[in-house]
């Protein structure tokens, strides 16, 4: 027996997929596919703190640019320019130390695209039935489950 995937609640082998309560024994799925599922409130609520997120590290940049442009703007009216760029200086040093501390965030935006921003759905042709195995708004999760599956299949069928 061939192990494919395995998590908490599914379990792709070469002899069958358990998932959500159900054992399909492989030689017994004549057809995979998946489709989009209906989106629930936990994928809205990823989708609209990814834009919350993606808000957040767009405005320190922004607010930067205005006020580098009416610093120059001050110091071109008045002339001096040395305490303009000791501000400027001093900003871009302070913005290089905190750096590092943009990995937090953008890790947290790196997994919000990664789990996903709709529900997956995987079915499967058994008996001449279409019985739904999976749905889940976890990408990486419905993807390698997808491809188990998949090679499962592909494994189980002659010349596969």
């Amino acid at each position: 027996m061939v192990l494919y995937y395995r998590d908490d609640a599914v379990q792709v082998t070469s002899d069958a997929i358990r998932a959500g309560g159900q054992v399909i024994p492989i030689d017994e799925v004549t057809y995979v596919w998946h489709q989009k599922g209906r989106t629930t409130l936990a994928v809205r609520g990823r989708v609209l703190g990814r834009g919350v997120l993606v808000l957040l590290l767009s405005l320190p940049p922004l607010v930067a640019l205005v006020c580098v442009l009416s610093l120059a703007w001050s110091a071109q009216d008045r002339g001096e320019w040395l305490p303009a760029l000791v501000v400027l200086v001093a900003c871009v040093v302070i913005a290089l130390a905190l750096t590092p501390f943009l990995e937090i965030p953008l890790g947290w935006l790196d997994r919000s695209y990664e789990r996903g921003s709709r529900v997956h759905e995987l079915w499967v042709q058994y008996r001449g039935q279409q019985v739904m195995l999976l749905d889940t708004p976890d990408a990486l999760r419905f993807g390698q489950i997808y491809r188990a599956v998949q090679r499962a299949v592909e494994h189980d069928t002659p010349g596969g």
